[in-house]
């Protein structure tokens, strides 16, 4: 008899989102945000500065309440169940907020007990998470004597102190090296099969290797939602090619920009990144360069980034 309700939970998706909309005076930080993220999914929120990427973070691990609408984690509502659902998420904020006066050990400690664990029980969850995350010989040390990428690890290993069965990850390796980077990252992607991981990164690359869906917003409003494949695919009829020239590379720019089927221009020495108007613009281009000059022609495929510039814009926020 319980088998339909069973089953019904398990297709319930981790986050709901419903109208969000936050506002501070005349600016909308979101506006109508609409969403919902399959229970297991590595998923990617991305935008730039200010799009609002951190405010529907924030309203979501119920630190910020909206202005309208309403929001699900594991079914909990965040205006009205807030404990619970604090309870059910694990959350790793862009600023590394240890405990500077307490070990790493003490660190993990303290947010067991504040979940209401007992030592019997966090100790044993505890030795484990230093261990994959390769802090055990370092645990009764103190956070400022790590790296960056040591203590990010540490950030990541306190959010999963209590079992949670949503992981919020606001930019977690913003600031550090590659091989902090990819330490961070490779300890995450063993954690996919046990929860709901919901990042938000400006690195295109971890959105592009390590999310299986990405939602692309601005100006508090999702503009595109889709796999990393599906959002380039769409790109890849704006028609991108690279031209390499042998010599006369800013002659060949003021050429290039000048040309109507040229829609943009971007250089890089003697390389050229252009975006045609279509195929048929291909042989007027070689006309106007002179084929005995060109060293090179060939199509680009479209990465994560040029869909992301393609859609914000390429304007620096603050």
């Amino acid at each position: 008899m319980r088998r339909p309700y069973i089953v019904q939970i398990l297709m319930t998706p981790a986050i709901v989102l419903h109208g969000i909309t936050k506002t501070y005076g005349a600016l909308t930080a979101v506006d109508d945000f609409s969403l919902e993220v399959e229970r297991g999914a590595i998923f990617a929120l991305l935008g730039p500065n200010g799009a609002g990427k951190t405010t529907l973070i924030r309203v979501l691990t119920t630190l910020l309440r909206p202005t309208a609408g309403d929001a699900m984690v594991e079914g909990r509502s965040v205006l009205t169940e807030g404990r619970e659902v604090r309870r059910l998420i694990g959350v790793v904020p862009q600023e590394n907020n240890l405990d500077r006066y307490l070990t790493a050990r003490e660190n993990l400690v303290l947010h067991a007990r504040m979940h209401g664990m007992r030592p019997a029980e966090y100790n044993r969850v505890i030795d484990e998470l230093l261990e994959l995350t390769g802090l055990g010989g370092r645990q009764h040390d103190f956070p400022d004597t790590y790296s960056g990428g040591m203590q990010r690890r540490l950030v990541v290993a306190r959010a999963l102190v209590h079992h949670p069965r949503v992981l919020f990850l606001d930019e977690p390796t913003t600031g550090l090296d590659p091989q902090s980077r990819r330490a961070v990252w490779d300890y995450i992607q063993t954690l996919r099969a046990r929860m709901t991981i919901f990042l938000t990164t400006h690195y295109m690359d971890e959105a592009d290797t390590l999310c299986d869906r990405i939602v692309i917003m601005d100006h508090g409003r999702p503009l595109v939602d889709g796999s990393a494949a599906q959002l380039k695919e769409a790109l890849a009829h704006s028609h991108l090619y690279e031209v390499e020239v042998r010599r006369d590379a800013d002659r060949y720019e003021t050429v290039l920009r000048g040309l109507p089927f040229v829609e943009s221009a971007e250089r890089s020495g003697n390389l050229f990144r252009l975006a045609l108007t279509g195929e048929e613009a291909l042989k007027p281009l070689m006309d106007a360069i002179g084929s005995a000059d060109i060293r090179k022609i060939c199509l680009r495929e479209p990465s994560l980034e040029d869909v992301f510039i393609e859609l914000t814009g390429k304007k620096v926020r603050e």
